[in-house]
Parts: C-alpha cells; sequence; structure tokens
C-alpha cells in the first residue's frame, strides 16, 4: 500500500460500514474496485490533472464509473474531492476489500515451493491452513526454484519457512554467530 494508506483509511472505513448496514459488501466492493482502478489510470489521471475545480475532477471520475457506481458511490467520490483525496481512490479500494476478506473470514496465502503442487497437495494444505487460520483460505501458488525443496508460506503478516533454503540460512547464520 502506499502513502495514501492513512488518508484512506476513514473513507474505507465509513464506506465498508455503510455496505454492512445497507447489507451490499459485495456491490460496495466492485463499485469501489472498478473506481480505484479508474482513479489509478494514468490517462483519467492526466484529465484530472488538468482540471482546477474539484467538483469537475468528481464529475470525470463519475462519468467514466457511469453504471458502475450507484449513488452514494457517487457521494463519496464527491466527498473525497472536497476534501482533494481523490488520489486516495485506489487506496480506498484496497483497504475496502481488506475489510470484506475480514468480514467473509478469509485469507489470501501466497505457497511459494520449487516444484508446482499438485492438486491433491493444493487441497491438503488447503484444509490445513484453513484448520491453522480457522479461515476460508485462497492460495496463490508459485514456484522459485531457489526454495530447493518444501515450501514458504505467507499470510498476511505470518511467514512459515519450511524451506530448505531457509533451514540452511538459519544454519549459517547460527554458525556464524
Amino acid at each position: 500500500m502506499s502513502e495514501l494508506t492513512t488518508i484512506a483509511r476513514p473513507y474505507a472505513k465509513a464506506a465498508f460500514e455503510l455496505a454492512v448496514e445497507k447489507n451490499a459488501v459485495a456491490q460496495w466492493h466492485e463499485m469501489l474496485h472498478f473506481a480505484g482502478q479508474v482513479a489509478s489510470d494514468e490517462q483519467v489521471n492526466a484529465v484530472i490533472g488538468s482540471l482546477p475545480s474539484v467538483s469537475d475532477q468528481a464529475d470525470v471520475i463519475i462519468k467514466v464509473c457511469a453504471d458502475q457506481l450507484n449513488e452514494q458511490g457517487q457521494n463519496l467520490i464527491k466527498l473525497m474531492a472536497e476534501n482533494e483525496r481523490l488520489a486516495a481512490l485506489p487506496d480506498v479500494a484496497e483497504l475496502f476489500a481488506e475489510f470484506k476478506a475480514e468480514f467473509d473470514k478469509e485469507i489470501e496465502v501466497t505457497v511459494i515451493s520449487a516444484t508446482e503442487l499438485a492438486a491433491a497437495q493444493q487441497e491438503k494444505l488447503g484444509a490445513a491452513l484453513e484448520q491453522r487460520f480457522a479461515r476460508k483460505v485462497k492460495l496463490n501458488c508459485s514456484v522459485d526454484a531457489s526454495v530447493v525443496g518444501g515450501l514458504v508460506i505467507r499470510a498476511g503478516d505470518t511467514v512459515i519457512d519450511g524451506s530448505i533454503r531457509g533451514q540452511v540460512d538459519r544454519l549459517a547464520a547460527t554458525l556464524q554467530s
């Protein structure tokens, strides 16, 4: 996340609370994801940067998003423009997605292995991680030959390094100290 996270957090939190209240979390997630993509587009930023009025800047994003935004979403864009915070819109979308994942009791886990994991291995690993984290797990598997063997698992701030490379590095650090 960027340095705008602190600015984006209250907007994302307010939008999330409203979405929960209106039972429209999925709709708001889609809406903010789309608006965040629009706001991070270079061409849109060039147009917005050339406009002197914040209401004109908000209108550009609202018109580009068109039917993707409901009235409340448009109001959020206008409010952010009035407060000169449109640059934080992509971060609002990202934070909202994190709030949604927490609300849905989901966690995204990155698994790095030396070789491609078979479907059965992924299912078994996913089930074990769901039990460990007490959440629904979404696996993102990748291959990195420098792992040598074993797995490196990253879930939020948690890192489980069961790789041979990690063991060798820890052994080398122990021997040097």
